[in-house]
């Protein structure tokens, strides 16, 4: 029995000595395959592989990317509830501006970075929240859009609310 043991323990080893094992994928690119979106998947994965390889306090939750007859926009999907390290508001804009920039840098043809961060809505039982008929789920209490080369952020809309409700527990 033991020199049964041996002869398979040699087989298994030359067999594996003779195989290439495949490296297994990182979170940040499993992420960025199942969180990217929009017309142009490819530049969503490559942004989302930079962005998902960090652990932000705001959870980014999806990367849109779409080409519109030639303009590139990057849209960026954050949550606004379940920091994962609490928050001031100068901290949240700071990510955010991290954020736009890493989008950018990552992908050149990118004109227009779109940030839109949502709370959930509560729906009742039976409400219907799919379809033409679909009832809101979430909403948005944080936009804004940057344009490349515009040092400026434009375009920004805050729910105050919720900012001081989301900014209350954190230092």
């Amino acid at each position: 029995m033991p020199s049964r043991i041996k002869l398979l323990t040699l087989i298994l080893a030359t067999v594996l000595q003779g195989t290439a094992i495949a490296a297994q994928p990182s979170v940040a690119d499993l992420d960025a395959q199942s969180r990217a979106a929009g017309n142009r998947k490819d530049i969503a994965v490559r942004i989302g592989e930079r962005v998902f390889a960090t652990m932000w306090p705001a959870q980014v939750l999806q990367v849109e990317a779409n080409d519109m007859g030639g303009h590139v926009v990057v849209g960026l999907h954050v949550s606004g509830v379940k920091f994962h390290d609490p928050l001031t508001r100068a901290g949240f804009n700071r990510e955010i501006a991290a954020l736009v920039a890493q989008a950018f840098a990552t992908e050149a043809a990118a004109e227009e970075v779109d940030v839109w961060v949502t709370v959930p809505i509560s729906v009742g039982k039976g409400v219907i929240v799919s379809g033409d008929l679909a009832k809101p789920t979430t909403r948005n209490v944080y936009t804004m859009s940057a344009l490349r080369g515009v040092r400026a952020v434009g375009n920004t809309f805050v729910d105050e609310d919720w900012a001081r409700e989301a900014f209350k527990k954190s230092p």
